[in-house]
């Protein structure tokens, strides 16, 4: 069996992701150098007001990372011990993590083939059935570790791959039942639904500024909002629980060190000036993927919902036939250059999930077909059409090989 740790002879290499940087970054973190001002300065002011015009928000506060801003989310929603929130199983791990923050039981709900998005319908039954004060609630209960009788708070949406979820479906449920709608867009910038910019569907949203992000401040995030009252409890909370008015040490709430640094912010203000152009590139790769899989019958390629959603790519996932042995031709492609990852690992099989609420294969059927048969290519708005047209060799001909 090739060894995935040694690149075959003659191979090229691609990276799984890069950041796309110019010498307007480089020379914006620089000048932040040159000052005394390294922490909650200008920089932070800038980029949280480029971020609130570009999606049209009140308020914008920047935090160190998009997990960082959805535990503020929950906290300043009032989310606490027992309550129960509604999401779906198949996202990156933070999504569900931060409800754990709070000691509040994350009620997942399968999500729809197509997308990978929360099903419009199973979310709909399940606030019935919750709230139904019935046996029917224990259909959506995790086994064990939730409280029978709590009270049903919030939907944490998720925003998969950057495809906006279903908010026209979602949006009368969340305002019939007066749930908060917290958005993770944070694979989501630059999206929208409807014309309605990810992040502002409900209460609250949140993006993220990682390295394989459509932006990217290194580490880092941003809570958008058009809720004052939110808006004031997250800013204090991300600074150690200092609301307006306390001096340097004093601290009204139990806060946390989210803040985002002047470097960061730096970095992610000249990014933001070049948004819709990193968008398009990104669309552009993501267009040449699709042009050179789609005669591959053992590849299913990623559909955008139109007319309602613009993609804002995140990450290019195809899904393998299920007689593909994924593990094989991950290592395969390794060895030949091409990195690849499984996207995602459904939450609910995660062993702390499994060993706290006694989830078992076979709960969320959807949810884990994708999460056996998605993986994720080389993506980035860097790559040029070479490098495309090498990863899909290397995918065509490997397949082959395991055919």
């Amino acid at each position: 069996m090739t060894n995935p740790g040694k690149l075959q002879q003659g191979m090229r290499h691609i990276p799984m992701s890069a950041p796309d940087l110019t010498d307007k970054e480089r020379e914006a973190v620089g000048a932040v150098m040159q000052t005394p001002r390294l922490s909650m300065g200008p920089e932070v002011e800038g980029f949280e007001q480029s971020v609130a015009r570009a999606v049209g928000a009140r308020h914008a506060i920047a935090v160190n990372s998009g997990s960082a801003g959805l535990h503020l989310c929950v906290r300043a929603a009032g989310i606490r011990d027992g309550d129960w929130v509604i999401t779906t199983p198949f996202s990156f791990v933070a999504s569900a993590n931060v409800l754990l923050y709070e000691r509040a039981t994350p009620i997942f709900v399968d999500v729809d083939p197509q997308t990978g998005n929360i099903d419009p319908e199973l979310f709909a039954t399940a606030v019935r059935d919750l709230e139904s004060g019935s046996g029917r609630a224990e259909r959506w209960l995790p086994r064990r570790g939730a409280q029978e009788q709590a009270a049903l708070k919030a939907l944490l949406s998720v925003d998969v791959f950057g495809q906006p979820a279903d908010y026209d479906a979602l949006i009368p449920v969340v305002e019939d039942h007066r749930l908060t709608l917290i958005e993770d867009s944070c694979e989501a910038l630059g999206a929208s639904y409807r014309s309605r910019p990810a992040g502002m569907q409900g209460d609250v949203g949140v993006f993220a500024f990682y390295p394989n992000k459509q932006i990217t401040t290194a580490e880092g995030g941003m809570i958008v909002t058009d809720d004052d009252t939110l808006a004031e409890m997250m800013r204090a909370l991300r600074n150690q629980g200092r609301a307006p008015g306390d001096t340097w040490l004093e601290h009204t709430y139990l806060g946390y060190n989210y803040r985002l640094n002047e470097l960061s912010a730096a970095l992610g203000r000249v990014q933001m000036t070049r948004l819709e152009e990193l968008l398009q590139k990104r669309e552009r790769v993501a267009r040449w993927y699709g042009e050179r899989l789609a005669e591959i019958a053992q590849v299913e390629v990623p559909q955008v919902v139109a007319p309602t959603t613009r993609m804002s790519w995140f990450v290019y996932v195809i899904r393998l036939s299920g007689e593909i042995d994924r593990s094989a031709l991950v290592e395969q492609l390794e060895a030949r250059g091409v990195p690849t990852r499984p996207y995602f690992t459904p939450i609910h099989l995660q062993p702390y999930f499994r060993e706290q609420y006694g989830y078992e294969q076979g709960d969320f059927p959807v949810t884990e077909d994708l999460g056996r048969r998605s993986l994720a290519l080389p993506f980035a708005s860097t790559f040029s059409e070479e490098d495309v047209d090498y990863v899909c060799r290397q995918l065509h001909a490997v397949l082959r090989a395991l055919d």
